[in-house]
This record gives structure tokens, C-alpha cells and sequence, in this order.
């Protein structure tokens, strides 16, 4: 968002805490488009107060779109909270095996595009060949008739394979999704106990400070992405996924199979120091995105990799490298 779409005159303002409403609001200047955000945030598996942001974004006349990649429509309908655009990556959970690229737009036809007219001038004022405005030809789905037309035009169409995949997946979506985030529920409770743990974030535990929100947002489960801080920094990160014989090295996220990332040293590689602190993203910090394997299978696996962790810090300590 920041590095590309500012390429096309695009300007984001960025809120450091994703909860806090008054920043939300602070934020808004005259030319403000849209809100957006997360659903439960990639890697540490924040929850977003969906209602919250969605009244001052309606109070300021301009929608809310949340991405809601990592909780999934069985998990969360943000539509029914306030928001008026989801999106997600086909990509992840929706397919489910790590074999597509593809994406979903769904509007939930109750922004009044036409009463910011100001702000979507190709929507509301605009006028095509027939003399129509997109607002006026669509009503309620005006947006989404122009995404279909902007795919249409611009190239980022499926391919049917990929499409058929991607149908053929959600099928199996609630089965899937269930299970990870039983499981990942399990895993985050025992990592949080482990000596060489530094930190666990995820919405699930009773230590988390979004497990209230979680309460109201997501009572079917909170999701089977979420972040592992272990002792030792980049050492013993690194360690860790070394051992690691059951996980995946990737960065992808919401397959069948249990992936692990360093989002330090891979999709954060060219933040630095500050930017990371910002995004409170450590150097030991890890992220993990469980999938459907056995969960003991998964906790010994962890356990094997914590081991080694604990060992990189003690001789990370001691000055050997």
C-alpha cells in the first residue's frame, strides 16, 4: 500500500494501534477515500472492532473495506458488523492448498455511493455513453459493476483452472477452518506456557487484550494464523525453523499443511529497525499458520524446534556464533 499504490497518486495514513478509534478518526482528511483494514491482522493476529470503525467511517461518509483473508468467511462476516466491502485472497484459506492465485470483492450493497458522489466521481457523476452514471445504471451495486469492468479491462481475471480450484476448495472451507483453528487454539495455549517462549499472540488466549472482542467477533474460533515470539532473537528464530521437520518454510498462509515464517528476515526484510518496533515485529518473532495435520504430531514438532531455540540462546549468550 505504501510502496505501490503510491506509484498511481495513491496516500495511505497509517494507524499504529488498530483499535484505537480516536486515531481512526484523526486520521480522516478531506480527501479520504476509504477506511481499511485487517479482520484479524497478519502475522499477530489482532482483532479489528469492526462496528467501532465502521460508525466513524459512516459518520464521515466514506465505507469501511476490511480484508478478511485470515478469518474467513466462516469465522466472520464483517458485512454484518458495519462493513460495506470485504475482500479476500482466494489465494489462502478459500482455496485451501496452496495452488492458486485468485481474490473476492464482496459489497454489501448498502454504502450510498451516490451521497459521496464528491468522493466517487466514477461512480456518482461521471457519465458514460448512455448518459447514465455508474450509480444510476446499478444502484446499490454501482461499485461492484465497476470492479467487474475494471477486471475486465485491466487483466486480473482467474483463469478457469484457478477458478475451479478455488470453488472446488470452499467446499471444504468450514471442515477445514473449523479444525485449524481447534488446533491452533490447542498449540497457542501450550506454546504460551513453554520456558523458551517469549510471547504468544493470539486472540484465543485468556491473556490476550482482544479476547473480549474475540468473544463478540469470532465465537466460533479465532483463527489458526498467529505470531511465537522464543527467546534468543534472530538466533534463536532461526534455530527454530531449522528444526523444524513437520512445518513448512513459507510464506504463504491458510493451506492444508502448517507453515512457518520469519517475517524479519522475509516479508518484512526491507523495514528497518524502527518500522519493525512500529509494526511490533521482533527479531524472534515468528509466525505461524497451522494446518490440518495431527495436532500432537504438530506440538512435538515445536517442541524439538523450542529445544534447539533455547540452546542458540544460551550459546548466543556465551558469544559463540
Amino acid at each position: 500500500m505504501r510502496d505501490d499504490l503510491s506509484r498511481f497518486g495513491v496516500r495511505a495514513t497509517f494507524v499504529a494501534e488498530l483499535n484505537d478509534l480516536t486515531a481512526w478518526e484523526a486520521s480522516i482528511r478531506p480527501e479520504t477515500r476509504v477506511l481499511f483494514a485487517e479482520s484479524i491482522a497478519n502475522p499477530k493476529n489482532e482483532l479489528l472492532d469492526i462496528a467501532g470503525v465502521a460508525e466513524i467511517a459512516h459518520r464521515h461518509g466514506i465505507p469501511l473495506i476490511v480484508d478478511n483473508t485470515l478469518a474467513t468467511p466462516y469465522l466472520l462476516r464483517p458485512i454484518e458488523h458495519g462493513a460495506d466491502v470485504v475482500v479476500h485472497s482466494a489465494s489462502k484459506f478459500l482455496a485451501g492448498h496452496g495452488t492458486v492465485l485468485g481474490g473476492f470483492i464482496v459489497d454489501g450493497g448498502r454504502f450510498a455511493w451516490d451521497a459521496a458522489g464528491a468522493r466517487f466521481p466514477h461512480l456518482a457523476v461521471d457519465r458514460a455513453a448512455d448518459g447514465l452514471t455508474r450509480v444510476e445504471r446499478s444502484g446499490a451495486a454501482a461499485f461492484l459493476e465497476q470492479a467487474r469492468q475494471v477486471a475486465m479491462r485491466y487483466g486480473p481475471t482467474p483463469s478457469p483452472l484457478n477458478a475451479f480450484l478455488i470453488l472446488q476448495g470452499i467446499e471444504t472451507l468450514s471442515l477445514r477452518v473449523q479444525r485449524q483453528s481447534a488446533t491452533a487454539s490447542r498449540i497457542a495455549v501450550w506454546l504460551e506456557d513453554h520456558p523458551a517462549v517469549a510471547s504468544v499472540d493470539y486472540t484465543g488466549l485468556v491473556s490476550s487484550p482482544h479476547r473480549r472482542l474475540a468473544e463478540r467477533y469470532l465465537p466460533r474460533g479465532q483463527g489458526s494464523v498467529f505470531a511465537v515470539t522464543v527467546h534468543g532473537g534472530r538466533a534463536g528464530a532461526r534455530a527454530f525453523t531449522d528444526a523444524l521437520t513437520l512445518f513448512t518454510r513459507m510464506t504463504h498462509l491458510g493451506d492444508t499443511r502448517s507453515l512457518v515464517l520469519h517475517p524479519a528476515s522475509t516479508t518484512h526484510v526491507l523495514r528497518d529497525e524502527a518500522e519493525l518496533t512500529a509494526a511490533g515485529i521482533g527479531q524472534g518473532l515468528l509466525r505461524l499458520s497451522i494446518g490440518l495435520e495431527d495436532p500432537e504430531d504438530l506440538i512435538a514438532d515445536l517442541d524439538r524446534a523450542l529445544a534447539a531455540a533455547a540452546e542458540a540462546e544460551i550459546l548466543t549468550r556465551a558469544g559463540v556464533k
